[in-house]
Parts: C-alpha cells; sequence; structure tokens
C-alpha cells in the first residue's frame, strides 16, 4: 500500500528517526527498527536506506519499494572527497542522485540534520501531525488489530475486578490473601495478563480515592474501600503494534448516595454522547454538549483551594498507532469521518467526594458509530 504526502508531492520526504518511536515512520515502512534510519518518498518511489546490520530483515520485511545500503552509500561519499561521512552526506548523496531539492519533513525533523540541510541548499518544510492523513482513516484490518487489543485489555481489566471483588475490607482499605491490596499489585495483575495476550502497558492507570481526583494520577499505595477506583488501561500490541484504550470506574464497599449519583451522571453523559458521533459530527458540540450536561446537573468545573476540580479535559481522541493522535472530542475538536477510531471518556473530579471516569473506543460510521468496547459499566462490585 502506498504511503504517500499527495498534497506536496513536487517535494520528496524524508525521515530520519527511528521507527520503533515514530509511529509515522512505522506506518510508512512497517518495519520496526531501534535506531534511526534514513526513509525518503521521491518521484513516486519509496526508499530506505539501512546499515549493513539491517539490510537483510529490512529488504524482507518493509514496505517499501527499494531499500539500499548504508556502507556503499557510504564509499561512494569517500570517493566523493568526504573523508568521515556522516548521516547527511548520505542523504546528501541520494539526494543529489534522484535530483532533489526540496523536502517535507516531520515537524519532530531533528533540528541539528535541518540545518546542515539547509547548510547544504536544500528547502525543508515542516509538516504537522497527522502527517500522513490517511492514518485518521483506519483499514478493516486495523480496526481488527484494534479490537484484539481490546479484548486483551478486557480480559485484563476483568481479572483486576474479580481480585478487588474478593477482597475483604478492613479499616477502610482493601485487603487480599492476608495483605493490603495496592494499586501497585492490581497494575502488575492487569500488566502481566496484557504479556500474556502479547500486548504492552505503560502507565496504567489503577487510582482510588483524593488519587482518583488527578486523572492523570496511577495510584499508588493502599487501595481504599468505600470510595471509587478509577481503572485506565491502553496497551499496545506488541505484533500489531495498534493500541486499545478503556476506562472503567469501580467500588467495593459502601457508597454514598452523591457518589452514586456523580457515577450515573458521567454514565448518562458518556452513553449519550456515543449516540452523537457519526460521520460529520462536531466534535467540539459533543464536547460542549457534556459540559452543559454536567453544569446543568450542578457539576462545576474550576479552581478550587488551587486544585481543579469538575470537568477539565477533553472527552475523545484518535486511537491507532498512537495512543493519542487525530482526530480530537475536544473544545478544539474536529469534525469526525467514518473510519475514524476514537475514544469517548469523560468524567467527573471532585476532592473529597471521588472521582469517575467511563471511557469507550468507537469506529465512525456513516450514520452512526460501532461500539469497539465490550466490556460491561458496573460501579458497585459485590
Amino acid at each position: 500500500m502506498k504511503r504517500t504526502t499527495a498534497s506536496h508531492a513536487e517535494a520528496a520526504t524524508l525521515f530520519i528517526a527511528a521507527s520503533e518511536y515514530d509511529s509515522n515512520l512505522y506506518y510508512a515502512t512497517r518495519f520496526i527498527a531501534p535506531d534511526p534510519f534514513i526513509y525518503l518518498e521521491a518521484k513516486g518511489e519509496r526508499m530506505m536506506v539501512m546499515s549493513d546490520l539491517e539490510m537483510d530483515r529490512a529488504k524482507t520485511q518493509a514496505t517499501v519499494d527499494r531499500v539500499l545500503s548504508y556502507s556503499e552509500i557510504e564509499r561512494k561519499a569517500k570517493r566523493q572527497g568526504i573523508k568521515q561521512p556522516l548521516t547527511i552526506d548520505i542523504v546528501h548523496v541520494v539526494l543529489k542522485e534522484l535530483k532533489v531539492r526540496r523536502l517535507l519533513v516531520p515537524a519532530n525533523f531533528p533540528f541539528i540534520y535541518a540545518t546542515r540541510l539547509q547548510e547544504l541548499g536544500y528547502s525543508l518544510k515542516p509538516k504537522r501531525d497527522p502527517f500522513y492523513e490517511q492514518r485518521v482513516m483506519k483499514s478493516r484490518e486495523e480496526v481488527q488489530h484494534i479490537e484484539l487489543s481490546q479484548r486483551a485489555t478486557e480480559e485484563a481489566v476483568a481479572s483486576a475486578h474479580d481480585l478487588l471483588r474478593r477482597a475483604t475490607i478492613r479499616d477502610g482499605t482493601l485487603w487480599s490473601d492476608g495483605a493490603v491490596l495496592t494499586s501497585e499489585r492490581v497494575k502488575q495483575l492487569i500488566n502481566v495478563k496484557l504479556m500474556e495476550r502479547n500486548c504492552v502497558a505503560q502507565h496504567t492507570i489503577v487510582a482510588g480515592g483524593e488519587q482518583a481526583c488527578d486523572p492523570h494520577d496511577e495510584g499508588s499505595g493502599p487501595l481504599p474501600a468505600h470510595r471509587s477506583i478509577i481503572f485506565d488501561v491502553f496497551p499496545r500490541s506488541a505484533t500489531s503494534r495498534y493500541f486499545a484504550d478503556m476506562s472503567r470506574t469501580v467500588i467495593r464497599g459502601t457508597v454514598r448516595p452523591e457518589l452514586k449519583r456523580l457515577y450515573g451522571i458521567v454514565k448518562d453523559a458518556q452513553e449519550e454522547a456515543i449516540t452523537k458521533i457519526k460521520d460529520g459530527a462536531d466534535g467540539v458540540k459533543i464536547h460542549q454538549g457534556i459540559c452543559s450536561r454536567f453544569e446543568k446537573a450542578g457539576y462545576k468545573t474550576g479552581l478550587l483551594n488551587g486544585r481543579m476540580q469538575g470537568y477539565f479535559h477533553g472527552t475523545g481522541h484518535g486511537v491507532g498507532l498512537d495512543i493519542h493522535e487525530a482526530p480530537r472530542i475536544s473544545r478544539t475538536g474536529s469534525l469526525l469521518q467514518e473510519g475514524h477510531v476514537v475514544t469517548v471518556e469523560p468524567g467527573l473530579y471532585y476532592p473529597g467526594l471521588g472521582a469517575v471516569r467511563i471511557e469507550d473506543m468507537v469506529l465512525v460510521t456513516k450514520d452512526g458509530c460501532r461500539n469497539l468496547t465490550n466490556f460491561p459499566k458496573v460501579f458497585e462490585l459485590d
């Protein structure tokens, strides 16, 4: 499948990066490498320049037209009078042969390479993400990859919730197998279960009580009874490289009426937002609708005692080769299109009371959306 930046076809596309960390480069090549390599799109051809170490693997695995030998080009550069060729010298030799002077580069293109190319007379134009516009439109195969990651996520979270169900309550804290049940222990269970499904999770969130009131607090220490606990799990498949993303909020113990109401408000808002998602829907309006619903229900947002409370993050984001990618459902969101995979994850956070966040992933369709998340939304674990 060709992955070209058609709107800039007159310029050559250049990456110098490690595809293990740069999802645009992986998308273009479908080749994983931990070290930076050169990738070019020029005159309808897609090329990689690879070290001797990676040549054979690249020729077998990469979805490009041609794999060039770094060492061969290095020898050519030396014959041209460059005693110790650097990476940009290699790029320069290739571009001279292609007779290309204009370059389209990603916004995170290394500054040291950019300045040297400009010194050599090249014109560079940076491009913000999405670098490849077609990345936001997921193919059937990509959706299947995301769904497989999601199934693994659901199995892992189910195991963790079962552990909480079996836990006993002592002095306001959850206990299991004769020891205090901690966020660390539950996260370890989730992450190991995901590894068994060939998925890798980082920054898994299991945060209870006051910790849950900070949306990005991963959680630590003993898990509280009688207070809400937020699970936010977003692993990447080690095989396909595609992410999943899901949040659930649960409680083990006695539920305060005001906390139960908070959960109901968030759940209803989340499910209503899902009904509004379809091709052409405005992400800004969907987000504003949730904000208005929360305000009308009496849940204000703002700074109190030096800490934000209420609803102070976006409603959703794209998911794919990156955990956060276009489009957005937020105050700066954009129009949704058929083929987008987005999260829907409103939340409310009130120190002293607790926090609730509920998140599903959906595939935008022509007339609505298909929920890719099968996991139940249950607040009280008993």
